[in-house]
């Protein structure tokens, strides 16, 4: 696939777009990523679930919603991660046109929450110390 070998990033923007029944769960993890030094962007939904609970985010606009819109943001390298978990026909419309974007231009895209948080916490692990390289022979020695 042509999505397979992106590397997360260590900053910059998240793209957060969740459907209806994700938003509230998206909470927490907006704010871990807040708390990692990235700026939250997303469409009005989203946003606006972000702001009631306090977090600071942008909107952008959805595709069907005109431009600029968050598919110009990935072009234009504003965007360096997308958390988009569609849920409907415009918006598999939308997350189908994001995703072809991402790919285009080499933007992870996660599209579940379990996927999203499970990215907000290796980007925190890689920025405490570093994995060591383990020879798997030397592992396993006996003393």
């Amino acid at each position: 696939q042509l999505a397979a070998g992106l590397k997360l990033p260590s900053d910059g923007a998240v793209f957060m777009s969740a459907n209806h029944r994700d938003k509230l769960n998206l909470i927490p993890i907006a704010r871990k990523f807040i708390a990692l030094g990235f700026r939250i962007v997303g469409t009005a939904g989203t946003v606006r679930t972000l702001r009631d609970a306090g977090l600071p985010a942008e909107q952008l606009w959805k595709v069907s919603e005109g431009r600029p819109n968050c598919v110009d943001a990935i072009r234009n390298r504003r965007i360096d991660l997308i958390i988009n978990t569609p849920l409907g026909e415009t918006s598999f419309k939308d997350g189908w046109a994001i995703r072809t974007a991402a790919i285009q231009h080499g933007v992870p895209c996660i599209t579940t929450l379990s996927g999203a948080s499970a990215a907000a916490a290796a980007i925190a692990a890689l920025r405490g110390d570093r994995a060591q390289i383990i020879c798997l022979q030397d592992l396993h020695r006996e003393p």
